[in-house]
Formats: C-alpha cells, sequence, structure tokens
C-alpha cells in the first residue's frame, strides 16, 4: 500500500468517463500500446491517449467502448505522441493490463466519485 491520502487529496484527481471513438496502432511505442481518441462529452471533448492494451484488446473491439481516465493530468509526451489523458486499467493475471470501464452505459463525461 502506498501513504495514505486525505479525501480532499483524493477530489484534487479529475477521473471521467469517456467513449473510445478511434483506435491506432503506435509502432514508436516502446512497449505495445495503442493512440486512442477517447469522447468525454460536450465539456471535455476528444482527447488523445496512448494505452498499453495490446494484450487484451483488438482495436475493432474497443471502439465504442467506455473507459476510465485522468482528464486532469499534464499533457505528457510519449515518443512522437502527446497523451493528454490517463487511461486507467488493472493488471489481470498475466501482469497485463485490463481496463476500468462502467458496468452499464453512463452518459459521457460522469465524474467517479
Amino acid at each position: 500500500m502506498t501513504d495514505q491520502v486525505t479525501f480532499d487529496d483524493f477530489l484534487k484527481l479529475d477521473i471521467r468517463v469517456g467513449t473510445i471513438c478511434e483506435v491506432n496502432p503506435f509502432p514508436e511505442a516502446r512497449k505495445p500500446a495503442y493512440k486512442l481518441l477517447i469522447d468525454f462529452g460536450d465539456e471535455l471533448g476528444i482527447k488523445k491517449s496512448s494505452a498499453q492494451i495490446t494484450a487484451n484488446y483488438q482495436p475493432a473491439d474497443l471502439v465504442g467502448k467506455q473507459v476510465m481516465a485522468v482528464v486532469n493530468f499534464p499533457p505528457r509526451q510519449i515518443g512522437p505522441f502527446m497523451s493528454e489523458v490517463l487511461t486507467l486499467g488493472v493488471p489481470d493475471a498475466t501482469g497485463e493490463v485490463a481496463l476500468i470501464a462502467p458496468t452499464c452505459d453512463v452518459p459521457k463525461g460522469g465524474r467517479l466519485y
């Protein structure tokens, strides 16, 4: 476990639900990854994310899928790609990324609480 944080610390993270609208290969990445375009609705719009999820997901299966992402980290340069949000996942039994997602369809842009 990491250091304890306060509830106010948690509230500083802006974690939202978005819908993947486009998936592209990312051959320049050091580890296998996709470039994602994620639609967070009218307030935030479409954001870019790099995600190392190639072991568990095919591009065609990702389009239309809802995911959770931290939307208030500063953009991060990953090779030639600027990632704007951090798409969230947890390790599966083999250590590969399994995406965090709502269990039913929810409105884009909804904040985790």
